[in-house]
């Protein structure tokens, strides 16, 4: 009798486990908690990638818009001008484009290393640096505007398209030096993460830009020339809008003026840009030989344009593509 008693209690706690649920309802609700937690985390980070990428997408899809701006407006100026221009600002500014805009990406690396250790002053240095470095290889790149007329009839390009680009080339060189000051600005306050002043500036400058070419070239058919002026100086405003907000006082903690140790380390900092500004260079180029390519095509400069507009849809996304994960990057930092 004493020997079944254990036995029994045994099969008694097996049945009780047996009828017990496997979760409890505090484990229910804890799961629900985490759930709730997860789910509401995930919306404050995405919320505040976003408050950080939004801008900065916008500054640069404006300032992209600006060329298709001109482009759109140079369409009514015949369809060679429109070649000439699509040529332009598609292939030859497209490789000073990316080749700048790879060798900036140091910046962002370094000034987001500097801000991340509360370095402040190291990043209004670093600036004056790249400006030193992003100029004289712009320098070093000019002769793809003085000689585009030679080298465009070099590939095969018929003589009317050539030399209409060279004279849009030639016309664009300030446009051409307006880019390293444009990259290292934009990334100089992105990792400070003001970007709303990038979006702002770059915004009035769209504003500017649309009405002055549509009053100069869609009203008063100034032709190509102030065609391709009125977009240099419209990239120029933008320049200048950061750069003032930079210098008069909001950055007060990055920016201390010029400095001489801008010119220490240049070496290394070229060394450290120009891998990413050649890649970006390539990546850029590629496709865009397809405008050059179609030059080989019977009626060339209606098939250049199409091309234009092709790569133009093709760009929007990319450049939204592009700038979500660089916004991620500055935000980690």
């Amino acid at each position: 009798m004493e020997n079944s008693l254990p036995g029994r209690r045994m099969k008694l706690e097996e049945e009780e486990e047996c009828e017990s649920p496997l979760l409890t309802v505090a484990h229910y609700h804890r799961q629900s908690n985490d759930l709730s937690c997860l789910i509401r985390g995930t919306w404050l980070e995405s919320r505040k990638i976003w408050q950080i990428a939004g801008p900065s997408i916008f500054s640069r899809l404006a300032m992209f818009s600006m060329t298709v701006v001109t482009q759109a407006f140079a369409g009514h100026l015949g369809d060679l001008n429109l070649a000439a221009i699509s040529i332009a600002t598609t292939v030859i500014i497209s490789i000073s484009f990316g080749f700048l805009l790879g060798m900036a990406s140091a910046l962002e690396t370094l000034c987001g290393q500097a801000f991340g250790a509360k370095q402040y002053s190291m990043l209004g240095i670093y600036l004056q640096r790249s400006w030193i470095v992003l100029v004289l290889c712009s320098i070093l790149l000019l002769p793809m505007f003085l000689f585009a007329t030679p080298l465009l009839k070099l590939i095969g390009q018929s003589t009317e398209v050539a030399e209409q680009t060279g004279v849009v080339a030639l016309w664009l060189i300030p446009f051409h030096f307006s880019l390293p000051f444009q990259f290292t600005l934009q990334r100089f306050l992105q990792c400070q993460l003001k970007t709303g002043v990038t979006a702002w500036v770059s915004g009035v400058a769209l504003a500017i830009h649309v009405l002055l070419t549509w009053v100069f070239v869609y009203k008063l058919r100034v032709g190509i020339v102030w065609t391709s002026l009125i977009l240099d100086f419209s990239w120029w405003v933008s320049v200048f809008g950061m750069l003032g907000y930079c210098v008069c006082g909001g950055c007060p903690l990055t920016w201390t003026g010029f400095s001489f140790q801008a010119f220490l380390g240049l070496w290394e900092f070229f060394k450290l840009s120009v891998a990413s500004g050649v890649m970006l260079s390539l990546e850029n180029f590629y496709y865009r030989m397809l405008i050059i390519v179609s030059g080989y095509i019977h009626h060339n400069e209606v098939a250049i344009d199409a091309l234009s507009i092709w790569f133009v849809l093709i760009a929007i996304p990319c450049f939204f593509l592009t700038s979500l994960p660089a916004q991620v990057v500055s935000y980690v930092n």
